[in-house]
């Protein structure tokens, strides 16, 4: 009996393990900055305080794009509109409601009549999708 012994040729292959998504992260809104992305829709109910922050790479509901100081006693809407308006173009590059978004905003009013802070509220402008789907990817340009 002969025995031959043949060598065999090894081959490995190693595939890069895809990195799993981010786990969502639970904020204060009125700690939203430009870029953060919510799971749900922004809240409309003053009592809610945490809002879901996910990847914007992942389906979401809502895009922060703009954190603005804004003045006391100031005609709210307006001055609102405005600065979401300016964000929203120097954020994404277009005009909003020409497209693919719509607009929003919350505002954090930390009006303390004692001090003398002319801007002692913040506005916190959010993009969402025209057509109420979920968005995937960020709007910033």
């Amino acid at each position: 009996m002969t025995t031959t012994n043949t060598p065999t040729a090894v081959t490995t292959t190693s595939a890069a393990a895809a990195a799993p998504a981010p786990q969502p992260r639970t904020v204060k809104w009125v700690d939203l900055k430009a870029g953060d992305c919510l799971a749900d829709p922004p809240p409309t109910d003053p009592a809610v305080v945490m809002v879901s922050v996910v990847d914007c790479g992942q389906p979401h509901s809502a895009e922060a794009y703009l954190r603005a100081p804004i003045p006391v006693n100031a005609a709210l809407a307006d001055v609102v509109t405005s600065e979401c308006t300016t964000g929203f173009q120097q954020y994404t590059g277009a005009t909003p409601g020409a497209g693919r978004y719509s607009s929003t905003y919350l505002i954090d009013s930390v009006q303390d009549r004692t001090s003398d802070n002319p801007y002692p509220s913040t506005v916190i402008c959010l993009l969402q999708g025209a057509d109420g789907k979920p968005l995937t990817g960020s709007a910033r340009r």
